[in-house]
């Protein structure tokens, strides 16, 4: 990868640009290609044709890094229709790169920024792995050895990426085509704002220093999750330290017998979902890089750079809406979202499409049976939250959801669809009746925890 990260709005533009041409070139060219070839063959050019996309995908998003490159991670949880069904685990698997096997920055620029921050290396570590051991959307993370004797890892921004964010907040209007397949209404330009706002928090390490020491206090001790604590005195504006967790990646949870990806599946719930609705705060950014097994069986969560509050009473909104919907109440659902402004009476929707779109979104949470989260059903859920085409929810294109709604409903969305790479088995309702109706919890899991919140 180019040392330089491209940081102008032009250059970054232009990239986007050349991206969407030469997909929709590609495209055609593979349609006309098509015609008259054999099966084998269609197969070879499909498979050709899915790498060949996905390798540019990585190659443009990888190399800008910020939030073209969220874009890429977002993308790589999910089965959108790219591809030919039949590779679009290959296309996946490719962009899954994205999130974790990003072309490394060299370290001679990386240790300048550390220096620049932190002082002479040897200082402040004792080792330091000049190999990154994950890359994320705006930087690096190593691993490194405190001269305390402390096992840290040590997150540094990429030389030039908080020019390069900047950029890419200013060609929002450019991004609005891609951003509007992973976020609703999203070219509404309040819900631009919290776009923008959120992704400028990522770059704001102290905040995030702050929150994960926060909440990594509120579980410290927890029998199930884990949160590595930031240690605040080595952070700074382009470095963030925290403890080292270790164990193994998402991709190896996923090789576990379904037992053990099930009592996963349940953890990223409560951590996931169950959060917002319990604490009023929430992680907006629900992907597989985030999710670690630990060594002690923990599920282990980090960075919290969209980690959010929300208004209690925005919170109880969304509370009585998913029980409304649950209990087939579609007048006192249409009339909720036509107070909030959601939806114009005058755009001729009416209240059972309310309810049946709410129901195909998140009816996960309503459907009181055990359900199995595949890829195939959570990327249905969320293409059909984010731009409802099916010919049933037509009308549902005119809801217009407020901006302090996004990120909750993203960590939803995208929620479900790591869960449906895990492919887990659960009760879903059983879980979120602890937050839609305050009933204790159905599970072992859930008493093991109550019991250790009210020990506490």
């Amino acid at each position: 990868m180019a040392d330089r990260v491209p940081r102008t709005r032009l250059g970054r533009g232009g990239r986007l640009g050349r991206l969407a041409a030469g997909q929709a070139v590609r495209g055609a060219g593979v349609r006309l290609a098509m015609i008259g070839r054999t099966e084998e063959a269609r197969l070879a050019l499909a498979e050709r044709s899915a790498l060949a996309a996905a390798q540019q995908l990585v190659t443009v998003l990888g190399g800008m890094k910020g939030a073209a490159m969220k874009l890429g991670q977002m993308l790589s949880v999910l089965d959108l229709e790219l591809v030919p069904e039949s590779h679009r685990e290959l296309f996946r698997a490719k962009l899954a790169e994205l999130r974790d096997r990003v072309p490394a920055v060299p370290f001679a620029g990386m240790r300048q920024v550390l220096e620049d921050e932190l002082g002479p290396l040897s200082g402040v570590f004792a080792e330091f792995d000049e190999e990154p051991i994950a890359a994320a959307s705006i930087g690096q993370v190593y691993r490194a050895v405190l001269r305390d004797g402390r096992a840290v890892a040590v997150k540094v921004q990429y030389p030039g990426v908080e020019e390069a964010i900047r950029a890419d907040l200013r060609n929002l209007e450019v991004f609005s085509a891609l951003w509007r397949s992973a976020l609703p209404s999203a070219a509404d330009n309040d819900v631009l704002a919290e776009v923008a706002r959120s992704i400028s928090n990522e770059l704001d390490y102290p905040r995030e220093a702050r929150t994960q020491h926060r909440v990594a206090e509120r579980y410290r001790g927890h029998p199930f999750i884990l949160v590595p604590d930031a240690l605040l005195e080595y952070c700074t504006a382009r470095v963030l330290v925290t403890e080292l967790v270790d164990g193994h990646s998402f991709e190896h949870m996923r090789t576990l017998p379904a037992a053990e990806r099930n009592r996963c599946g349940e953890l990223i719930y409560r951590f996931y979902i169950s959060s917002l609705f319990h604490d009023f705060e929430f992680c907006g950014d629900p992907h597989p890089g985030n999710v670690l097994l630990a060594r002690d069986g923990r599920v282990a969560f980090v960075d919290f750079g969209l980690y959010d509050r929300m208004n209690p009473a925005d919170v109880d909104f969304e509370r009585s809406c998913l029980r409304a919907a649950g209990e087939q109440r579609a007048a006192d659902l249409y009339a909720a979202w036509v107070g909030r402004g959601i939806i114009d009476p005058a755009a001729g929707v009416t209240e059972d499409e309310c309810l049946e779109y709410v129901l195909a979104a998140a009816g996960w949470h309503l459907v009181d049976e055990p359900i199995t989260v595949t890829p195939e059903l959570a990327t249905g859920a969320v293409v059909l939250a984010v731009d409802p085409r099916a010919a049933e929810f037509r009308g549902m294109r005119h809801q217009l959801l407020p901006p302090e709604h996004v990120f909750s409903r993203r960590a939803d969305l995208f929620t479900f669809a790591l869960l449906g790479q895990l492919e887990v088995t659960a009760n879903w309702h059983t879980l979120a009746r602890e937050w839609l109706y305050a009933e204790p919890p159905a599970t072992e899991i859930g008493r093991a925890i109550a019991r250790w919140r009210a020990g506490r």
